[in-house]
């Protein structure tokens, strides 16, 4: 579950029923059509679209027709798409342009094929350390180019990783500048995968970079492990140490399998102390060794048999 901040008036709730209905060949906005629907959160629908102008398939997030007119989620579209406009890194999601105004509000953004890590986990449960380690090295490429540019991400997840050739970190609608991160007032993030900053904003550290860390820490524990690295907390408690339990319990221990040298890099990961974890450059470099010394695919010795 996504949280919003709440420094603003909190945005109404939508109609119960407040959604497009597209269906295979609707028009949604001019040169762009549904092929069908992605998915979907509290303020927007995502479809898989056609675009004419482009000649190619786009992923079309589109607010939801209750909120076209709400202020909040507008602003909230807004940034996504100014942060897009300055980003061009291979592991990031590209963006086609916005329409912010009309009565489809929408992002086109890049659709790239293959299935998100979440439903790898799903179907096939935990990755072997093979698939692990060149994925936590793509993530930290990704997280260093953000914090490079001054932004935090603040929802890396299984959910948020589409597993491509490079995988592609996805969805920045919830990121910031470092600069807005000095100045959350509320938690923001999915409850499982944020660093306990993220769930209490306003101490002597404010979310970053290094909480991007942390996500990818949890990110790549629940890859491997096939559980989350802290027990589930409870959405509706009031105490916090009940929703969130990472403010006060230590991760839970890593499969033998993994090895010393990658369970030590993702615990380090999840350090409830931001200043002690490492830099997604420095994560980089403790794992590069580990990618090298993996064995390497072999092709078939196996001959073609000709027939005759």
């Amino acid at each position: 579950m996504a949280i919003a901040m709440t420094e603003q008036p909190p945005t109404p709730t939508p109609p119960e029923d407040s959604r497009w209905r597209f269906t295979e060949g609707d028009e949604i906005v001019p040169g762009r059509t549904a092929i069908k629907l992605l998915g979907g959160g509290f303020r927007y629908e995502a479809y898989l679209s056609w675009d004419d102008r482009l000649r190619a398939l786009i992923v079309l997030k589109v607010v939801r027709p209750g909120l076209v007119e709400d202020e909040r989620t507008l602003r909230g579209l807004a940034s996504e798409v100014q942060m897009l406009e300055r980003l061009n890194h291979p592991v990031v999601a590209r963006s086609f342009g916005a329409e912010l105004d009309g009565p489809r509000p929408h992002l086109a953004l890049e659709h790239v094929e293959g299935p998100r890590l979440s439903t790898l986990q799903r179907r096939y449960g935990p990755l072997p350390v093979e698939q692990l380690v060149p994925l936590a090295l793509q993530l930290c490429s990704a997280a260093h180019y953000l914090a490079r540019e001054g932004i935090a991400h603040l929802d890396i997840k299984p959910s948020n990783i589409i597993m491509a050739g490079p995988p592609r970190l996805i969805d920045l609608s919830v990121a910031r500048t470092h600069a807005e991160c000095e100045e959350l007032t509320s938690a923001v993030g999915t409850d499982a995968y944020m660093a306990p900053e993220q769930c209490l904003p306003g101490g002597p550290v404010a979310p970053g970079a290094h909480s991007d860390v942390w996500g990818i820490g949890a990110t790549l524990f629940r890859a491997v492990a096939g559980e989350r690295a802290f027990p589930q907390g409870d959405p509706d408690a009031e105490p916090p140490p009940d929703r969130w339990p990472q403010l006060t319990t230590p991760p839970a221990a890593l499969p033998d399998h993994v090895g010393p040298a990658v369970a030590g890099a993702i615990l380090d990961c999840l350090a409830h102390d931001p200043h002690a974890r490492p830099a997604a450059g420095e994560l980089a470099d403790r794992l590069e060794p580990v990618l090298d010394a993996l064995p390497k695919p072999r092709l078939s010795k196996m001959k073609p048999r000709v027939q005759r």
